[in-house]
């Protein structure tokens, strides 16, 4: 059957059937895959097309002519606009069955594991105020008003929040009061285009369990005039504020923070208690946004390790240590590898202030420090970034040959890269994968990878049948 032209801006109906990485809904229309945002599975719509391809087309909803049984209202009033969430109209067990999917079809499809043993997602305790960490843009609007939020899906169109439902809501206040205050104070909101004007974006920062807060503004240089007052006055006015920082990006670029921040008033980190150790959380510190869930994630890796106090264990992409602490005090001895000196530093003072002694670290690339340790480690944590592990880590890790590997992963899609080498010629076997929900209204989802080395998972096998 020849298939009709597609035209941009073309009226199609379409049966949404499924759900990509990304948060589209997935269609098809005349034999061709059509990407809808803001739709879920059993959603059949009326789409307009805004790009077209040969063998598939982006739409945009137009008008929904049945809804999904899985459709939900959002919580927001401007979920349809603000890019933060993709997920929020549909309801938070699809959401999670949409992720334990999205971790089985990447294993499937780039790892080439037929059958992954993918368990079903571990569930965040609440769907909404969550995020201990939110990191608004600045703008301003047609009337000159100093506005923060998330940019509408796909543009840099800045949708201006006071309140924002996946945060938590003890931030809520300093969102829609800073803003008035910077206007207050005349600073000139940064205009990428131009590259001219200072406050770039308002972060902010919270300790689940203290309670306490940072509040920190990126700017183009350290000349804001009035802020050291402003600062006192912010700490004065929430009490649960014990720090105000400036960081410094001076740069053309899209990344967020710049290298250097300074501490105007207060304190420049936040106490935080995690896995029961307290844990120094500053402005640019990497730490997982989700604070439950990651623990939750921790208790299954000590679980599944079962760890006996004997071991060895290396935790490459360590960060803080937030992993690497816990653990530590399971084994004989830990040393976290870390390419951020300043992360290092972080965490050998949460170590000192939990009183662990059996643990070291060292900075570095993990791809020249892991193949250089002169030791094989009875357990591997790797921690990488989205784009997963360098080459060089993998051939290390498949030279060494470690007895066990956990891989928690950000991304599936190198999630499933990483372990196609590791599995290759059945030197390792994955016991199993549980994914687990650090983001929900979102379609991010991040999983645990536990690894053995194949001859040994065969032995154990062995042992149990008999």
């Amino acid at each position: 059957m020849t298939k009709t032209a597609w035209l941009q801006g073309e009226l199609i109906e379409v049966t949404i059937a499924d759900l990509n990485d990304t948060g589209d809904g997935v269609g098809r229309f005349d034999e061709r895959v059509v990407f809808v945002p803001d739709t879920v599975p059993g959603d059949r719509a009326i789409v307009r097309l805004v790009h077209v391809k040969p063998k598939y087309g982006h739409g945009k909803l137009h008008q929904l002519l049945q809804a999904s049984p899985h459709r939900i209202r959002p919580s927001c009033i401007v979920a349809d606009k603000c890019g933060g969430c993709q997920w929020q109209h549909i309801n938070y067990e699809y959401q999670l069955a949409a992720k334990q999917n999205q971790v089985i079809q990447a294993l499937q499809r780039i790892g080439g594991f037929v059958e992954p043993p993918v368990d079903p997602v571990l569930t965040a305790a609440e769907a909404l105020g969550y995020r201990n960490k939110a990191t608004y843009p600045l703008g301003i609007s047609a009337t000159g008003q100093v506005q923060a939020g998330y940019y509408q899906k796909g543009s840099h169109q800045l949708v201006n929040l006071n309140q924002c439902p996946v945060q938590d809501q003890r931030l809520n206040p300093l969102l829609a009061e800073v803003k008035q205050d910077i206007q207050k104070q005349g600073w000139k909101i940064y205009d990428e285009q131009r590259h001219t004007g200072q406050v770039r974006h308002l972060s902010l920062r919270i300790g689940r369990r203290t309670g306490e807060m940072l509040l920190t503004l990126v700017v183009k240089d350290w000349n804001l005039p009035g802020i050291e007052n402003q600062a006192q006055e912010w700490l004065k006015r929430y009490p649960q504020l014990v720090g105000v920082s400036l960081n410094r990006n001076s740069d053309r670029t899209n990344t967020i923070f710049g290298t250097e921040t300074r501490c105007l008033a207060g304190v420049p980190y936040l106490r935080e208690k995690f896995a029961l150790l307290e844990f120094q959380v500053r402005p640019d510190t990497f730490f997982q946004v989700y604070t439950e869930t990651a623990e939750a994630l921790l208790q299954v890796i000590q679980s599944e390790l079962n760890l006996q106090g004997n071991e060895l264990l290396v935790d490459a992409y360590c960060g803080i240590g937030t992993l690497t602490l816990p653990l530590a005090k399971q084994v004989r001895q830990a040393t976290g590898l870390e390419l951020q000196p300043e992360a290092v530093k972080q965490a050998i003072l949460n170590a000192q202030a939990n009183e662990i002694q059996n643990v070291t670290f060292q900075v570095g690339a993990v791809e020249k420090l892991l193949p250089q340790m002169g030791i094989i480690p009875d357990v591997v944590l790797l921690d990488p970034p989205r784009k997963g592990c360098d080459r060089a880590v993998i051939d290390s890790l498949i030279e060494s040959k470690p007895p066990r590997i956990v891989y928690v992963s950000c991304k599936v899609a190198t999630l499933a890269r990483d372990l196609k080498l590791l599995c290759q010629d059945g030197l390792y076997t994955i016991t199993r994968i549980q994914p687990a929900d650090f983001f929900p209204q979102t379609a991010h989802v991040e999983a645990a990878a536990f690894l053995v080395l194949s001859h040994l998972h065969n032995d154990l096998e062995s042992d149990r049948k008999t």
